[in-house]
C-alpha cells in the first residue's frame, strides 16, 4: 500500500532557462506543416515540445508490431533544430485493437456499465492485458530513446483519472484490503459494518461501492463512508500502479532522464500526496474554473509545489487563449496569458508550456486554444503574446531555476478529509471542501503572506502558522504536532467541522473537536445547519460579518470568545475563540464565515508573527517570494486588475523584466495586469 510522503524532493530536468513551449502532434500533418511549425517555433522562443502523448495507435497498430518511424522523426527534427523534448508513452487512450482483442480492458462506470471503445482514460487499471502492453510499449520507448539528444523528460500516460467497478477490480480491491486491514474482524470495525446488517464473514462478500451498492444520487452519497473511503484511495493507489509500472520499465532502459506525468492541481478523485514519492518532479495542467479567483489558480500552484516538498514544478498545459470543453469558453483578454504564466513562475514553476502547439483540425478540441491557429499565421495576437513571453524568458534566463518558497505559513490540504467531507450524510452538503480551503487560503495570500500547502504529513517545525481548514478526518499523530506548534509559539488556526472523526470516519467517542479538543481549548455538543441563503450575523467587537451553512455552538474549557453569534437561540454564543496554549495559541471557527470574517480571522493571525506583507493594502496585487540557490531573493508583483497599480518599493530591488532600479520608497507603478519580478540589491 502506497502512503503520503512528501519527503523526497525529487529532481527536475536539466536546463539553462525555463523550458517554454508545449504539446505539439505533429503526426496530425504532412511534412510542410511541420516545416512551417518549426519556423514559427524559433519565432515565438519555443524550445520544449511535449510529444507523443497520443500516440500508442500509430507506435504499436497491431499487438506485436512496433513502429517508431513517426516518433524518430519528431525528435530527430526537434534535435536538429535545437529543441528538446518531453516524451510521453502515449498509454493515456487505448488503440482501438486492444479494446476489440483484449474486452476487459474497458472500464465499468458507476452505474455498472461495461463500456466499449471510445474517448480517452478508457482503460481498466486492473486489466493484466492493459499493464502488460503499457509497460511494454514504455519499455521500447525508454530502450529507443534513452540518450537521445532531444530527450529532456519522461511524460507518463496523460492526466491519469476516472475509476473502474469492474470485475477485476472488485478482486484487486480485495486484495488491496487484506492488505490495508489484515483481518475481516478488523476491516468490520474499521467500517462499522454492525451499521445496517453489513458484517462481513468473507473477503468475496466484499463488493466495489458504486450505484449498485452502497450509492444513491450519484458518487457523493454514501451510506457507508469507511468503504467509499477506502475504494477513493484504492483507486488512487491502482492508477498509481499502472504510472509506476511504465515508471519502471523506462527504468530498465534509462537509469537518469526524469519522470513525470501532468497532475490537475485540486482534482479530487486522486489524492497526489499519495503520488508525490513516486514523481520525479510534479507537473500539472492549469485551467482554472470560469472566473476563478487568481487565488484558485494560485492555491493549485502552492499545493503542486507542496507535493515534492516545496521542489519547484512544470507547468504542463495552460491554454494561450482559450478552452473548448466547457458550456462557455471565454477568451483571454489582452495581457492575461502573460500574468498567468508569470503567476506560475512565481509560485514555483520552473516550466512554462502550453496546450497545444497548433490546432487541431479536427475532433473535440478544433476549437481549443493553440500557439499557431488553423490558418498558421504569425501575425495573429496570439501568436504575438506568446511571442513576446519567449523572448522576456529567454532574457531572464536560469534565474529563478530551482528557487523556492521561504513560507513561515502552511495549510494542510488532506484528500481523505475532502472525500470524508462530502460523502457524509450531514450535517450540511452545500459546504464544500475546496471552498473553505480557498477561502483561508486566499485571506492569507492577499495579506501578502507566502503560503506552503502540504501534506497532513507534513514536518510543521518551519512554521509560525498552520492553518487547518475543515480538516475532518485526525490521522495519526497530527494532533500531538499541532500542540506542538503553539507550544513553541507558533499559532493553529482550526474551522468548524474539523477533527470530527478518525482516518476511517468513525467519529471520535470524545468531545469534539475530539484530539484537538485541548489545544483549542473548547467543547462543541450541538451544530446547526440552514440554508445557503441564510445568513447568520457575527460580531467581533465593533467589526461585524456573516456567517452560513453551519454553526457549531462552542462552550468555553479555557478560550476566550474572539467573536460570537448574533441571532437565533444561540446569539451570543462564541461563533470564534481563542486560547492560550504553551508560548503559542489556537484559534477555531466554528461556522463558515463570509471572506471579509476570515480575512479579519487570518489577518489577526498572521499579524501575531509579523507575516503581513508589505503590499497588503493592494488587495488586488498579488506577491510571491522565491529564493534561488545561489540566495537571491526574488518578490513577484503581480497586478491582477485592468487599471494602473501604484506601489511604493519598500526596499533597493531591480526589476529583471525592465531593468530598471527602484530605491527604497520610490514610486513603483504596475500597468494593467501588469508583472514585476525585483532583485532584491
Amino acid at each position: 500500500m502506497t502512503a503520503p510522503d512528501t519527503g523526497n524532493d525529487g529532481r527536475l530536468p536539466s536546463t539553462d532557462k525555463i523550458p517554454y513551449g508545449g504539446d505539439y502532434n505533429p503526426e496530425q500533418w504532412p511534412q510542410q506543416v511541420w516545416d512551417e511549425d518549426h519556423r514559427l517555433f524559433t519565432q515565438a522562443g519555443i524550445d520544449t515540445l511535449t510529444v507523443g502523448v497520443f500516440s500508442w495507435s500509430l507506435t504499436q497498430p497491431a499487438e506485436d508490431v512496433h513502429d517508431f518511424t513517426i516518433l524518430d522523426r519528431i525528435l530527430d527534427r526537434a534535435a536538429a533544430e535545437g529543441r528538446q523534448v518531453c516524451l510521453a508513452t502515449g498509454t493515456a487512450a487505448l488503440p482501438p485493437w486492444l479494446a476489440k482483442r483484449h474486452p476487459e480492458v474497458n472500464r465499468t462506470d458507476f452505474e455498472g456499465r461495461r463500456h466499449r471503445y471510445g474517448q480517452r482514460h478508457n482503460f481498466c487499471p486492473s486489466s493484466p492485458a492493459y499493464r502488460r502492453l503499457a509497460t511494454t510499449l514504455a519499455g521500447r520507448l525508454a530502450e529507443r530513446y534513452a540518450g537521445h539528444p532531444a530527450l529532456l523528460a519522461w511524460h507518463i500516460n496523460n492526466e491519469y483519472g476516472g475509476a473502474c467497478y469492474c470485475d477485476l477490480c472488485a478482486g484487486a480491491f480485495r486484495g488491496w484490503l487484506r492488505e490495508r486491514h489484515g483481518t475481516l474482524d478488523t476491516l468490520n470495525d474499521a467500517w462499522w459494518t454492525t451499521f445496517w446488517s453489513h458484517h462481513y464473514t468473507d473477503w468475496d462478500e466484499i463488493e466495489p461501492p458504486s450505484a449498485l451498492t452502497e450509492h444513491w444520487r450519484g458518487p457523493d452519497h454514501t451510506a457507508f463512508q469507511g468503504i467509499t473511503l477506502d475504494y477513493q484511495r484504492f483507486m488512487t493507489d491502482a492508477l498509481l500502479g499502472c504510472f509506476t509500472a511504465e515508471k519502471e520499465a523506462i527504468r530498465a532502459h534509462d537509469p537518469d532522464t526524469p519522470v513525470t506525468t501532468n497532475l490537475m492541481g485540486a482534482y479530487r478523485p486522486l489524492d497526489y500526496h499519495r503520488w508525490a514519492p513516486h514523481l520525479d518532479f510534479a507537473s500539472w495542467d492549469n485551467y482554472p474554473p470560469l472566473d476563478a479567483p487568481p487565488t484558485r489558480p494560485a492555491l493549485a500552484h502552492d499545493l503542486m509545489r507542496g507535493l515534492k516538498g516545496g521542489a519547484p514544478f512544470w507547468l504542463m498545459e495552460q491554454t494561450p487563449s482559450t478552452t473548448a470543453c466547457r458550456d462557455v469558453n471565454p477568451l483571454r483578454r489582452p495581457g492575461e496569458l502573460r500574468l498567468a504564466t508569470w503567476q506560475a513562475i512565481a509560485h514555483g514553476a520552473d516550466a512554462a508550456l502550453y496546450f497545444q502547439m497548433r490546432a487541431s483540425r479536427g475532433a473535440c478540441e478544433k476549437y481549443h486554444g493553440a500557439v499557431i491557429g488553423h490558418a498558421g499565421r504569425d501575425d495573429t495576437r496570439v501568436f504575438g503574446e506568446v511571442a513576446s513571453i519567449g523572448r522576456e524568458l529567454t532574457e531572464l534566463g536560469a534565474v529563478t531555476l530551482g528557487s523556492r518558497t521561504p513560507a513561515r505559513t502552511a495549510l494542510l490540504f488532506d484528500w481523505d478529509s475532502w472525500w470524508a467531507l462530502e460523502i457524509s450524510d450531514g450535517p450540511s452538503r452545500p459546504v464544500r471542501y475546496t471552498d473553505v480551503v480557498h477561502a483561508y487560503y486566499r485571506a492569507a495570500r492577499e495579506a501578502g503572506a507566502d503560503v506552503d500547502v502540504v501534506a497532513v504529513t507534513a514536518d510543521l517545525t518551519p512554521y509560525d502558522v498552520v492553518i487547518a481548514p475543515v480538516l475532518h478526518l485526525v490521522k495519526g499523530d497530527l494532533a500531538e504536532r499541532l500542540e506542538a506548534v503553539a507550544r513553541r509559539g507558533g499559532t493553529v488556526l482550526a474551522t468548524f467541522l474539523t477533527a470530527r472523526a478518525d482516518e476511517h470516519d468513525r467519529a471520535f467517542l470524545a468531545d469534539v473537536p475530539g484530539p484537538l479538543a485541548p489545544l483549542m481549548g473548547i467543547r462543541v455538543d450541538e451544530w446547526d445547519a440552514r440554508p445557503k441563503d441564510v445568513v447568520q450575523p457575527i460580531h467581533m467587537g465593533e467589526f461585524t460579518t456573516g456567517a452560513r451553512l453551519v454553526f457549531e455552538l462552542v462552550q468555553l474549557r479555557g478560550a476566550e470568545p474572539v467573536a460570537t453569534y448574533g441571532a437565533d437561540f444561540y446569539a451570543g454564543i462564541p461563533a470564534v475563540t481563542r486560547n492560550d496554549f504553551g508560548t503559542g495559541e489556537a484559534w477555531y471557527v466554528a461556522t463558515a464565515l463570509d471572506q471579509p470574517g476570515v480575512d479579519h480571522v487570518v489577518g489577526r493571525v498572521l499579524a501575531r508573527h509579523d507575516l503581513i506583507g508589505p503590499y497588503a493594502d493592494h488587495r488586488t496585487v498579488e506577491t510571491a517570494t522565491r529564493v534561488a540557490p545561489d540566495g537571491t531573493r526574488l518578490l513577484f508583483l503581480l497586478n491582477h486588475e485592468v487599471e494602473p497599480a501604484h506601489l511604493t518599493a519598500h526596499t533597493p530591488a531591480t526589476d529583471l523584466l525592465t531593468g530598471k532600479r527602484f530605491d527604497q520608497g520610490e514610486a513603483l507603478t504596475l500597468d494593467p495586469l501588469g508583472v514585476a519580478v525585483l532583485r532584491f540589491q
